[in-house]
């Protein structure tokens, strides 16, 4: 199976996608003056996101989550699965929560082809 995962901006359209998942709940680093101008691909930013006590909460279920969908949609014989991670501006959060899925997704999916890409992680 090709897994697609992507993180994009709301605010410059919602992509297609088979799941799209919206994390504009997760902790704002954009409203972090040292954190501001850097991306979710940084640890530091990564860490501000993913290690806050929402972030933990959100992985723990997501984790299990998605390797539900990913089985389901194989056995269904689905030879494509696109996720889009979302949040304000496709800089932070959803950047942080798609480098995080690449990880768990390498681990998980051997057997699988993975691309991962960051639309709006360039704009302002």
């Amino acid at each position: 199976m090709k897994i697609s995962l992507f993180s994009f901006g709301f605010k410059y359209g919602q992509p297609e996608a088979d799941m799209v998942l919206d994390v504009r709940f997760l902790p704002n680093p954009y409203w972090v003056p040292e954190l501001k101008e850097h991306t979710g691909v940084e640890e530091l930013v990564a860490a501000y996101v993913l290690k806050s006590e929402v972030g933990r909460e959100f992985l723990a279920q997501l984790n299990p989550f998605l390797a539900f969908i990913l089985n389901s949609h194989k056995q269904a014989g689905r030879q494509e699965f696109t996720c889009a991670i979302g949040c304000t501006g496709g800089r932070h959060r959803s950047v942080a929560v798609t480098e995080h899925l690449r990880h768990v997704l390498t681990e998980m999916t051997s057997n699988n082809e993975l691309a991962v890409s960051h639309r709006d992680i360039h704009r302002e």
